[in-house]
């Protein structure tokens, strides 16, 4: 790693299946907005000969980033993937947005993925949500590295932001984030800032000089050797403490010379086990240049450091019913196991869907079954379908180049899957298997929408169903309370995505309107009604009066019907007609339209006509005597509250405290976890809490996650009671 001096690209032009899963590398970018995941990427496509320029492939389109709302929003809004060949290696780059609202493709790109580059902006550092993914995938083993780019900044450090990274990321132990190279610095400029041009291999002693537009390697001179000395041996100390050889680092520090080429061995395999952490540096190519700072060193280690698929477990699986069954390790022989980690729609080709081959090999043409399960709470129903496999290829930019098959271990695109969708498992029709769902965050912002005129009501329902087959961490809502159609979002940003979608591929139009939350009505003490239906002004008559009486009930209780009419009153056959009647105004609301509940209504009285009595005049006069108790008593407005969870750093403890105080949120108690986190339990009442998931993201600088669950309904306080009334009658 690092000893080779590339003077050329590396295997030039066409990504095509991999013929092994030896020869297949899966790494997945990370690293928050602005940090330059997109441009290394096409950094790294340039040096591996894959684009023409930067960022370009043979028709003039982008590598990444090509979406037109991706344009039109000026960041990543989706997972891209973007295969190059380096050393006879296939690297299939997965680059993720970096804004907290498209975490779902992000956590796609982790379960695809093999490996991950974090990618770290020297003049931004680390933020608290890099922190938190790279404690995901440290959970997981999952091999990293990093990668400082923005060294043209005008104060970039980059041996000042390798200790932040060592800090943030060592954790026990920080001698595991150590760099493999260090920048040479070019002459000042009137500024004051020297550029980077080049870099010194710590291992090999070797200086890398990229002032030329490509990678040109000589030795350093006598000004780099005290400090290529001091760093070399921090680096060397730190790969043999996580050799597997015991012994070398008593021999070592007996002053025993250890073979170069053993140190690069020893640091490829402790990477591929994820218990080094290598830093690099990186910047993109110059106009006409044809290779970027650091990208062959990077390619170099992702083909000799990173881990094939066959060194990841073989993921769990069962069949449709829940039985296990036992994989072998990513084997091109084994029956086909695959995932849709992204589904996306092309007005051309279609639906196109993004899978990882775990094991088997997917071939075009073949019938597979499409199992999905496990995402009912998403608007997702739970399908077992079989669907012949369409066209295969591998995405680059705009293009998709056709393959015939694809093995285990390696990625590429379906098209024309009707069925599949994100999260869904293909697998042999005579042998259906099933993965499960990768743990995906809850979308906690309402989007409340209408469709903006009758065309689009048409289009409505199909759009939104599209929708949410394509993005796993929206879930669609169809309230039957408030009968809204309600869009749940992670954030402001995802749901412009969202509108944006519905607009320019589906041609739906929607206007977004208030969402509302689901209020209750009760009585507020004990009061009497009577229900009087009589109509006998020619032909058959109507005749019903009952006399109730309504009293509150605790929380939880719903409507309590009670018979107490004694000799007869009203006939045995009409009480169920007068429970139904007062039913179903209950559930129609007996002031400001919402559903009564918690209620113990009593039958005491009434009076029936021989002729004219029926079921219908009963449930009529039901009704009439419930809303009439209801005109006699006070009728309490019910909100829903919801039982909140923030997990938040200890640094923004007292501001999160506050602000669900503020909330007329009541703080049940605190509980301390690992990495300096606090949990935070309270009791919130949702209508205060729906713009939270936004709000909590700008009180702790994106480093705090909550969920919530319903807990009841209880009394609105007369004032908030009073202004919703209000603001429901301007509006209307």
């Amino acid at each position: 790693m690092g000893d080779k001096a590339h003077t050329h690209p590396g295997a030039a032009g066409r990504a095509t299946a991999a013929d092994h899963p030896a020869s297949v590398r899966n790494v997945v970018l990370v690293g928050h907005s602005g940090s330059g995941k997109t441009t290394l990427v096409e950094a790294l496509a340039l040096t591996a000969g894959a684009v023409n320029r930067a960022g370009r492939v043979e028709d003039g389109g982008c590598v990444s980033d090509y979406d037109d709302m991706e344009h039109r929003q000026q960041r990543s809004v989706q997972l891209s993937l973007v295969p190059v060949e380096w050393d006879g290696i296939k690297i299939n780059l997965l680059d993720t947005p970096g804004y907290a609202d498209f975490v779902g493709e992000l956590r796609a790109g982790l379960r695809a993925a093999d490996a991950a580059l974090f990618v770290v902006s020297a003049s931004d550092g680390v933020d608290g949500s890099t922190r938190m993914i790279w404690e995901e995938c440290a959970a997981v083993g999952m091999p990293r590295a990093i990668v400082i780019t923005h060294l043209e900044a005008a104060r970039a450090d980059f041996e000042e932001m390798t200790r932040i990274c060592a800090e943030a990321f060592g954790g026990d132990d920080p001698d595991a984030v150590l760099p493999l190279y260090l920048p040479l610095h070019g002459p000042p400029a009137p500024d004051g800032h020297a550029p980077v041009t080049g870099l010194v291999g710590l291992l090999t002693r070797k200086l890398f000089d990229y002032a030329s537009g490509e990678r040109v390697a000589s030795e350093p001179g006598e000004a780099e050797l005290p400090q290529l000395d001091e760093a070399r041996s921090m680096l060397i100390e730190g790969i043999i403490s996580e050799s597997e050889d015991e012994t070398l680092m008593e021999r070592y520090l007996g002053g025993e010379q250890v073979d170069v080429k053993t140190l690069i061995e020893d640091l490829e395999r402790a990477v591929a086990r994820g218990v080094f952490f290598p830093v690099l540096a990186a910047a993109p190519a110059a106009d006409g240049a044809r290779q970027g700072l650091g990208t062959v060193e990077l390619l170099e280690l992702i083909t000799r450091g990173f881990p094939t698929p066959l060194e990841r477990a073989a993921p769990r699986v069962t069949t449709p019913e829940g039985a296990g069954r036992e994989l072998r390790m990513c084997d091109p022989e084994e029956s086909l196991v695959a995932e849709v980690v992204k589904t996306s729609s092309d007005p051309y080709v279609g639906r196109i869907s993004m899978v990882r081959v775990f094991s088997g090999t997917l071939r075009a043409d073949q019938t597979v079954h499409v199992s999905g399960h496990g995402m009912t709470d998403r608007g997702h129903e739970d399908h077992d379908v079989d669907e012949r496999i369409g066209a295969l290829s591998t995405p680059f930019g705009k293009q998709q180049r056709p393959v015939s098959h694809v093995i285990a271990g390696d990625l590429a695109c379906v098209a024309k899957l009707s069925r599949a969708e994100t999260g869904d498992t293909l697998s042999a029709k005579d042998d259906p298997l099933l993965m499960t769902p990768w743990q995906m965050p809850d979308p906690l912002l309402p989007l409340a929408i209408e469709a903006h005129s009758k065309p689009d009501e048409d289009k409505l329902s199909q759009g939104l169903a599209r929708l949410v087959a394509e993005d796993p961490t929206m879930r669609l809502e169809h309230n039957q309370d408030t009968h809204q159609v309600v869009l749940w979002c992670l954030g402001e940003a995802h749901a412009d995505v969202a509108l944006e979608r519905l607009r320019s591929r589906y041609g739906v139009q929607v206007d977004v309107v208030p969402h509302r939350v689901s209020l209750r009505e009760t009585f507020g003490g004990r009061a009497a009604g009577r229900g009087r239906h009589v109509k006998q002004s020619g032909g058959h008559g109507q005749y019903a009066i009952c006399e109730i009486e309504v009293e509150p009930l605790p929380g939880g209780s719903g409507i309590e019907f009670v018979d107490k009419v004694v000799g007869g009153a009203v006939p045995r056959q009409f009480i169920p007609s007068v429970e139904k009647g007062v039913r179903t105004q209950a559930a129609k609301g007996v002031a400001a339209g919402h559903p009564l509940i918690d209620v113990r209504v009593t039958l005491l009285d009434g009076k029936a006509h021989s002729v004219d009595s029926s079921d219908a005049a009963f449930q009529t006069a039901g009704a009439l005597a419930l809303r009439e108790a209801a005109a006699e008593a006070r009728i309490h407005l019910l909100e829903p509250v919801a039982e909140v969870s923030v997990l938040v750093g200890d640094d923004y403890v007292g501001a999160v405290m506050s602000d669900l105080s503020g909330r007329r949120g009541k703080v049940l108690g605190t509980e301390q976890t690992s990495g300096g986190r606090t949990l935070i339990r309270a009791e919130v009442p949702e209508i205060e809490i729906g713009r939270y998931a936004v709000d909590l993201r700008s009180l702790s600088h994106g480093t705090a996650r909550f969920d919530r669950r319903y807990a009841r309904h209880e009394p609105m306080p007369a004032q908030v009671a009073d202004r919703l009334r209000e603001e429901v009658r301007v509006a209307s």
